[in-house]
Formats: structure tokens, C-alpha cells, sequence
């Protein structure tokens, strides 16, 4: 009977061994599997006499081939490649987007100014005059059809956040199930093999969402985010929600949920889709939008400037081309009031006072009183300096730009996300529908009056050039001053007797009255620095209100040379209309190349295609490097599968061989009984 038992015994581990592979053979595709093995023990041994002989074998357990390093290795190479792909798959059509001369703006500047020139060699042709007018609402055009593309994106991206946001909530939830079944079965001594590896697969699962770090604790997963805020504890699970930034409410963050408070974990979130996305907004997207915004108001503002210094083809001082960068709408989009501020606490308008200076962050205003504040620039932090909303207290100018709280009343605490340039490029529109409002030549001329004596002279470059601004922010302020240009000249300057290093004149207005007066030094380069009052059309003097309240003035430099005789006199009267003068237009080709974006950094600026190649490099560089770090990931993802599949994975030729060997171990153990029943029957026959 004993051998017997001990074939009875061989044939159940052998079954238990071949029904274990086929097993594992059957699930050789199942994600997250762990290849079995059967681990058999020795019964206990029986004495006869002296010895002990062996009473056959047992089934020890059903082992899961398995390595808790292994696999959090791989789940973390997981969070680390679905963080690269989710921010390659956002960089690369920006990258595609910015850089191509179809759909970025490099063609777009490019053409404009090529138009300009244009009709700097034709000032008087009205149709070269219709194609630069076609081309700016071309650019602009340009300006709105990136910005609503970056602008699709980040609502893509909230999209994208409130559906992972969803799976990692029903993946979490399935960590608790199982974390409960698996208790209750190990509490009764029993091994869940395949509800440990499903469990298992699905935290590999959350961790193409987000950087989850898993703990074990008594058998139990708990699963923490960001800087360790739980997910998942035992059999409990708190819920991960998208709600509106409180900073930005057109920007979506994240929030856990843990039913009797809320954390907000957007700043915190790292690795997974999610991560990915999150950062992606923050380093490339949000930069790029504000990049992009701030040329458009470079671009718009310091067109309309020299359009208002300069005269269109009627004789009238020129209009905007572009919109007012100032409007009411624009100055107050530019700050947004965070959710949790104190009912009735206003908001500021934001006024570019520069946009030169402008920089691409933003800023944040923080209420320290009801009446102090504090500014800081984001993201470094950087503070800005205290203010205060309290009479006789005037708004600040920080970065090119100024902040006037426009009323309400605010609590300590209230902040607000100021955000100077994010909407420009939305927001820039083509004004102008008539050509000849295009404002080509200079406002000033200056000729030789008739009749003068000596060699002066005056080369096309040393004609009047305004040195006075119009401020085309104070649209009332700068009509006034044009209209009393107009009625303050012609002027002009009378030279002195040649005598001695130095000549006098004498700058007189058209009744011959005495304005200003000064000297040149003879047979040289001399650059006069004049001044003209101001008088309105009754030859009132124009007065600023101060205080102290003082007669208005626009100055011009202009540059004359030679040795004038006595009495010689220049003319200098305002453009009349039809003029073919393109000094102004000179002016607004040169803004191709002039430094006039990013002024305030210390530097001497950079111009406006410098500025947008460098968004373009920048971009560029970021997309090539998210190649670099996607390629990277993929390796180390193939290599932490490899190190996992290589010790848990199913390999079907090993598997192959194992049911040929218990195959092998069945037929030996059905010997063994075979052995026991002749040996039964031998005894039997022989009595």
C-alpha cells in the first residue's frame, strides 16, 4: 500500500505541475502575468527497523515567479515614457506650427515689410498703397489664426486632464477591490496569484497617467501623488478632479478630493500623461502664447506710433493702423481675479506704457491689507516691490506696464494673475480700410528759401525729424499737439554774418516773430535742435495743465551744412497732402530690424524677427529635446519589460519542455502504481 500511495502521490504533483504550464501557456499574452511554478515537498518518512523509507510527495505551493524591484522599476519607466510621449505629442505640432513658413509668422512679418519698401519706392501709388494695407490684415490675420491654434490646444489639454483625471479614478478604484479581495483571501492562508498580479497591472495602468508611488503595507497597496497625498489607502480611495486653476480659471487643475477637504496638487503633479501635459502648459505653452503676444503688441504699437508721427497722403497726421493695444477691453483682460477672492473685490486694468519693456511672464498680485499689495513675477517668484490702492498713491509701473486698481474692495489675500501679454495676439486687429490714411511721409520738410548766399545745404538725411512722441495712448492729448503743429508753422531759420568759429541764427515763426535762437559752427555737419510753441487756431498758446502750466512745444533735429551767408534762411513747413516724401515709411521698414522688443532687460533689445526666431528656437530646441528624452524613455521602458518578462514572463519553449518533463513524471508515477498493483496480485495468487 505504501508504494502505491507514493504512485498516487507522484501522479497528483505531476497533474498539479502539467496543469500549472498549460496554465501559464494559456496566458502567455495576458498583460501583467506572472509565470507559475508548482513547488513540491516530501511527505514525512516512515521508520522500518533501523531506516527510514520515504512515503512520497506533496504539492508545497503554486509559486508566482515574481520581484517586487523588477516591477517597480518597470512601473516607474512607464510614468517616465507616457511623460515624454504626451509632451512630445503636444511640442511637436507647435514646433510644426511656429517654424513652418505657411502657417508661422517669419512669412507673414517677412511679406509686410517687403511691402512697405514697396511703397516707400512709390509713396503716391495707391494700389502698392492697398497691397501693404491687404498685407497687414494678412499679418494680423496671422497673428489671430496661431494664437486660436495655441488657444485650441490648452482647451485640448483641459480635455485631456478631465479624462485621465476620470481613468485614474476607476483604476484607483480597482486597487481598493483588489486590495480587499486579496486581504480577505491571504487573512485565510490562501495565495491570490492572479489577483496579485492583476492589481499589479493595474498600477502599471495608473502609472501611464500619473507618477504614482506605491507603498506596501500588510499585504495592501496605498498609492500616494505628488509630494505624497494619498490615492488609494487599503480599501480606500479618494478622488482625483479637474476644477478650474484658481489662479487662471481658462486653465484646468487638479484637485484630491478627500471628501471632508480638498488639496489642490496641480504644482505638485509629476510623471504620466498627466504630468506630461502639466508640463508641457507650463513650460512651452503658456511662454509661447505670451511670446507670441508680446510681438503682436510690439508690432501693432510701434506701427501706430509712427503712423501718428507722420503724414498720409491727405496732409493729415496719420491713424492707427492697428487696434489700440490699450482699449478697455484689452486693459481688462489683462488681470484676472483668482476664485477665492472676497465678494465685491474688483480687479486692476493692466496699461502697456511700454511695450518695449514688456517681458513674456506673469505676475502675481497679492492683497496684504485692503489698501497694500505685493507684485511678483512668475514663475521664479521674483518680488516686484509693495503698493498701495490708497490716495494720493499712482499706478505703478512694472515691466513696461501699469496697474490701476479699478475699484472695489479687497480683502488681505485676494490675489490676482496679471497677464500682460497672453491675449494680444488674439486681440490684434487690422483698423485701418483706407490706403491713404497710410502716414508715409515725415510730418516736416525743410528747403532753402530762394535768394540766400554761402554753400548751405541740406542732404536728404538731415531733414526735420520729430523728436517729440505723439502719444497715440492719449488720443485727445496727441490731436491737439498735431492740429498745433499744423498751426505753428511754417517756420524758419534765418542765418547770421559769417564771422569767427561760430555763425548765429535765429528760428522765427510766420509773422516774423522771434522763437528760439542759437549757432552752428561753419563748413561742418551741424545738427539743430529746435522747438516749435504750440498755438491753436485762434494763435492762442497751447497750454500744458502742468502743474506748473506751461506753453506746449514739439521738437525736431535736423542737420544742415556748409557756410551760410548772411540773411540765408530755410524753410521749414509741414507736409502737404499728395507729398511723395517716404521718410516715415523709411522709418516703418527700419522697424524690421530695430531693437524694440525686450528693451527693459538691461540689453539693448532685440528686433521683431530676432524675437519671434527666438520663440521659434526656443520651441524648436524644447521639441528636440522631447525627441531625445521620448527616444531615452522608450529604451528604458524596453529594458525594464526585458528585466521583468525575462524572470516573470511566460517563455513557451521553457514551457514546452516542462510538459514533456511532468508528462514524463505522470507516465513514471502510473508505473509506480502498475509496479504495486503486480506485486499485489503475485501475492494474492500465491495464497
Amino acid at each position: 500500500m505504501s508504494l502505491l500511495n507514493i504512485g498516487m502521490s507522484g501522479l497528483s504533483a505531476s497533474q498539479s505541475s502539467l496543469v500549472t504550464t498549460g496554465n501559464n501557456i494559456a496566458n502567455v499574452d495576458t498583460a501583467g502575468y506572472s509565470r507559475q511554478q508548482t513547488v513540491q515537498g516530501t511527505k514525512a518518512s516512515q521508520q522500518f527497523g533501523n531506516v527510514f523509507i520515504g512515503t512520497g510527495t506533496t504539492l508545497a505551493d503554486v509559486r508566482r515567479v515574481y520581484n517586487s524591484y523588477l516591477d517597480a522599476q518597470l512601473q516607474t519607466s512607464t510614468s517616465l515614457n507616457s511623460d515624454s510621449a504626451a509632451y512630445l505629442g503636444q511640442v511637436t505640432p507647435l514646433d510644426t506650427l511656429l517654424s513652418d513658413s505657411n502657417t508661422g509668422l517669419d512669412g507673414a512679418l517677412t511679406k509686410f515689410f517687403a511691402s512697405v519698401q514697396n511703397v516707400n519706392a512709390k509713396p503716391g501709388d495707391d494700389a502698392s498703397r492697398q497691397l501693404l494695407l491687404s498685407d497687414a490684415q494678412a499679418l494680423s490675420n496671422r497673428f489671430n489664426s496661431m494664437s486660436s491654434q495655441l488657444t485650441a490646444q490648452n482647451a485640448s489639454i483641459n480635455g485631456n486632464l478631465a479624462n485621465m483625471a476620470d481613468q485614474v479614478n476607476k483604476l484607483a478604484a480597482t486597487v481598493a477591490q483588489l486590495n480587499q479581495k486579496i486581504s480577505e483571501i491571504s487573512n485565510s492562508g490562501g495565495m491570490p496569484n492572479d489577483l496579485l498580479d492583476a492589481r499589479n497591472e493595474t498600477v502599471r495602468q495608473l502609472s501611464t497617467f500619473t507618477g504614482a508611488q506605491v507603498v506596501e503595507r500588510e499585504g495592501n497597496i496605498d498609492i500616494y501623488l505628488g509630494s505624497g497625498q494619498p490615492l488609494v489607502m487599503g480599501n480606500t480611495v479618494n478622488k482625483l478632479e479637474t476644477v478650474p486653476s484658481k489662479g487662471d480659471p481658462s486653465r484646468l487643475g487638479l484637485q484630491l478630493n478627500r471628501g471632508s477637504s480638498t488639496i489642490d496638487i496641480t504644482s505638485i503633479m509629476t510623471g504620466g500623461e498627466i504630468g506630461g501635459l502639466l508640463r508641457y502648459r507650463s513650460t512651452v505653452l503658456d511662454p509661447a502664447m505670451n511670446e507670441l503676444g508680446r510681438v503682436a503688441l510690439v508690432v501693432a504699437d510701434q506701427m501706430n506710433s509712427l503712423q501718428a508721427q507722420g503724414i498720409d497722403k491727405n496732409g493729415d497726421f496719420g491713424s492707427n493702423l492697428f487696434n489700440s493695444i490699450n482699449s478697455a477691453t484689452q486693459v481688462a483682460q489683462r488681470s484676472v481675479a483668482s476664485l477665492g477672492n472676497s465678494a465685491g473685490s474688483g480687479n486692476f486694468g493692466v496699461t502697456i506704457e511700454d511695450s518695449g519693456k514688456l517681458t513674456i511672464n506673469d505676475y502675481q498680485v497679492t492683497f496684504t491689507s485692503a489698501t497694500n499689495y505685493t507684485v511678483q513675477r512668475l514663475p521664479e517668484g521674483t518680488s516686484m516691490g509693495s503698493f498701495s490702492t490708497a490716495p494720493p498713491a499712482t499706478a505703478p509701473v512694472i515691466d513696461g506696464f501699469s496697474l490701476n486698481f479699478g475699484g472695489g474692495t479687497s480683502a488681505a489675500g485676494d490675489s490676482f494673475r496679471i497677464t500682460p501679454t497672453r491675449n494680444a495676439a488674439t486681440n490684434i486687429k487690422t483698423e485701418m480700410t483706407d490706403s491713404k490714411r497710410l502716414a508715409i511721409a515725415a510730418p516736416l520738410s525743410a528747403a532753402i528759401a530762394p535768394g540766400g548766399s554761402g554753400t548751405l545745404s541740406i542732404s536728404s538725411s538731415g531733414q526735420p525729424t520729430l523728436t517729440t512722441q505723439f502719444d497715440i495712448y492719449d488720443p485727445a492729448t496727441s490731436k491737439i499737439m498735431q492740429d498745433g503743429l499744423k498751426n505753428s508753422t511754417p517756420v524758419k531759420v534765418v542765418f547770421g554774418a559769417a564771422g569767427g568759429a561760430t555763425q548765429t541764427y535765429q528760428m522765427l515763426d510766420a509773422q516774423g516773430n522771434l522763437l528760439s535762437s542759437g549757432s552752428i559752427v561753419p563748413n561742418q555737419n551741424n545738427t539743430l535742435s529746435l522747438t516749435v510753441p504750440l498755438v491753436d487756431a485762434s494763435g492762442a498758446a497751447i497750454m500744458d495743465p502742468g502743474p506748473p502750466s506751461v506753453q506746449r512745444t514739439v521738437s525736431f533735429d535736423m542737420t544742415v551744412a556748409g557756410s551760410p551767408g548772411a540773411a540765408s534762411a530755410i524753410n521749414i513747413s509741414l507736409a502737404q497732402a499728395g507729398t511723395l516724401d517716404n521718410r516715415n515709411g523709411t522709418a516703418l521698414a527700419g522697424l524690421q530690424t530695430k531693437q524694440v522688443v525686450d528693451t527693459g532687460s538691461g540689453s539693448k533689445g532685440i528686433s521683431l524677427t530676432d524675437a519671434y526666431g527666438k520663440l521659434v528656437e526656443g520651441v524648436g530646441s524644447k521639441a528636440a529635446q522631447g525627441k531625445l528624452d521620448s527616444a531615452a524613455t522608450d529604451a528604458i521602458l524596453a529594458n525594464a519589460k526585458g528585466a521583468r518578462d525575462s524572470l516573470s514572463g511566460v517563455d513557451l519553449d521553457e514551457e514546452t519542455g516542462n510538459l514533456v518533463k511532468y508528462q514524463q513524471y505522470y507516465t513514471a508515477s502510473s508505473q509506480i502504481i502498475k509496479a504495486a498493483q503486480e506485486i499485489f496480485s503475485t501475492l494474492i495468487n500465491s495464497l
